[in-house]
């Protein structure tokens, strides 16, 4: 009772906090290009972590952004959320603009069912019972297949979470768990892996300034030393699986999934279309491994195709080198909305023909697959369309100016400068849920401030780099981290409360090392001093964490 009183004070209070800023924006003005671009995924963002409520968090932050980039004129407001699928605005922008990402959604959800009816899920989960041991294995073994699919975020968000469910299930790892082991492998390996969707975009927005034209890619590979966030975020997970020890909320759902055998803790069973299959006897491990391989192989071609890689047309050749294009160049031309569902339907074919032939799976058993699929990736779909349309809006009221101005006004603080890019990069990008979208806001604007000081720059484009993928591992609104709730089958709203305090951690290290980073300039040196902090840190919090629990012990 208690907490339910203190959550409607806290809502009363909120709200009243709302009105009077609409209340003084509606006389003030809110001027496009000021810190009101921001407002409305703030809001949003709090609303969820108070009420854990993904939906209506979203729409309402939707609705005050239209409100603010319509001087609250009602009719204007209702065109500005429905919006227009040519300009890729509002509701109607969303879902065209994103719908390559509900195809491929789709799809893997259906090869989900498909696997789990034909018994490869089950069978999957007994191999692994035999070969990985422990709750640490498990997590590793999550790891360390995070790590192996470098190629895009979204293919590793949901190929990890459907081939490793049933292993970490079996190990009574709770799903918030599961869900931070994938989205802390997602982006950052993408992030610092030189072939992947993220390298080639990230080359692309470098390669666009003047004076960088054709160094992007070198500019990203020479950066990764620097990309502390990732690097230390790798050095978190395998520190704390090791050290078996968890912190904040998450200890709780830990706790409630090894002794309570409770994977979820709060909130509703997002699997449960899935669940209630019997198991398939004929199943075997291959059944689970060749779809998902088959997905991977067909990917990767498919991104490289879509890229040009295979046109031999004179748009594609490279006049200074005399050859067509090569995979990195292929990748960073490539559009992994559109690449990723056609590989998709192939592998989703693949999967139906083959089981049908292993008779494992009938015809019409497959087809029924299909809707379970669909259902089962519904609440991704609709949270993906809302945080699309608020990105969208945000995008309306000018927060690419406001964020240029106030980098442009903190030039003065040279060595201090790289933390101060990274902050700038976190806020962005968890504002707005978008990685890409900060870097493609800040990489033209921090090349050009560090001109003459090559190590610098590389310094502060890391961490416009680190900062974006920080930001976007927190935000709620964000389409990896929605897409990592999906790929572990675990509530929304959990998995954000329960990651935000390992990321911010790594986040806090990461700022200090940028400010080391910052007056060293050479990572040989600085790069080992950030990975000490990180463990330095992480042994304090354990010792913090053993001596709170038996000073609780104690006490009862």
């Amino acid at each position: 009772m208690k907490s339910k009183k203190a959550k409607v004070i806290v809502l009363i209070v909120y709200a009243l906090i709302v009105i009077g800023l609409m209340i003084y924006a509606a006389v003030d003005g809110a001027a496009p290009g000021t810190a009101w671009s921001l407002l409305p995924p703030v809001l949003a963002i709090v609303l969820a972590l108070i009420t854990k409520e993904v939906y209506s968090s979203l729409a309402f932050g939707v609705l005050i952004g239209a409100l603010l980039a319509t001087s609250f004129h009602p009719l204007q407001t209702m065109n500005t959320i429905i919006g227009n699928a040519d300009e890729g605005t509002g509701l109607i922008g969303a879902v065209a603009g994103t719908a390559g990402v509900f195809i491929f959604l789709v799809e893997l959800g259906i090869i989900v069912a498909l696997v789990n009816k034909a018994g490869g899920s089950q069978a999957f989960g007994r191999w692994a019972a035999k070969h990985i041991k422990s709750r640490t294995g498990a997590m590793l073994a999550t790891f360390a297949l995070g790590v192996l699919i470098f190629i895009d975020d979204y293919f590793n968000c949901l190929t990890v979470g459907s081939v490793m469910k049933p292993v970490t299930d079996g190990h009574k790892i709770s799903r918030a768990k599961f869900a931070y082991l994938i989205d802390a492998t997602a982006a950052p390996v993408c992030m610092i892996a030189p072939v992947s969707s993220w390298a080639a975009a990230v080359s692309d927005y470098a390669n666009q300034v003047n004076g960088y034209e054709g160094k992007g890619l070198q500019l990203f590979i020479n950066a990764i030393p620097y990309n502390f966030y990732s690097l230390l975020t790798f050095v978190f997970i395998i520190a704390i699986c090791v050290m078996s020890f968890d912190y904040g909320s998450m200890a709780m759902h830990e706790y409630n999934a090894q002794y309570k055998n409770d994977l979820y803790t709060t909130g509703e069973r997002v699997d449960k279309e899935l669940e209630g299959e019997a198991a398939n006897p004929k199943g075997r491990v291959i059944d689970l491994v060749l779809p998902v391989l088959v997905l991977i192989l067909v990917s990767i071609f498919a991104l490289i195709y879509n890229g040009g890689f295979l046109d031999s047309s004179p748009a594609n050749l490279d006049p200074e080198s005399g050859t067509y294009l090569n995979f990195i160049r292929a990748f960073a031309a490539t559009d992994a909305t559109v690449a990723l569902p056609w590989a998709g339907a192939i592998a989703l074919v693949f999967t139906i023909v083959y089981l049908i032939l292993r008779r494992i799976v009938t015809f019409k058993e497959s087809m029924e697959a299909a809707p379970k699929g669909f259902i089962a990736m519904v609440p991704p779909i609709l949270i993906l369309t809302f945080a699309t349309t608020l990105k969208s809006i945000t995008g309306l009221l000018g927060s690419d100016e406001f964020v240029q101005n106030l980098m442009q006004n903190a030039g003065a603080l040279m060595n201090f400068l790289p933390a101060i890019i990274f902050l700038v990069a976190v806020f962005l990008s968890f504002s707005t849920g978008t990685s890409w979208g900060t870097f493609g806001i800040l990489i033209p604007i921090v090349l050009p401030i560090f001109h003459g000081n090559p190590e610098m720059q590389v310094i502060g484009m890391s961490a416009c780099l680190a900062g974006a993928v920080c930001g976007d591992h927190c935000s709620p609104i964000s389409d990896t981290t929605i897409m990592s709730s999906a790929g572990a089958q675990c509530n929304h709203i959990n998995h954000v409360s329960t990651q935000l305090p390992y990321a911010m951690t790594v986040a806090g290290v990461s700022f200090v090392s940028y400010i080391i980073a910052g007056f060293v300039q050479n990572w040989l040196i600085a790069l080992p001093i950030a990975i000490v902090l990180m463990l330095g840190t992480l042994f304090l919090l354990k010792y913090i964490t053993k001596n709170r629990q038996k000073a609780q012990q104690t006490t009862k």
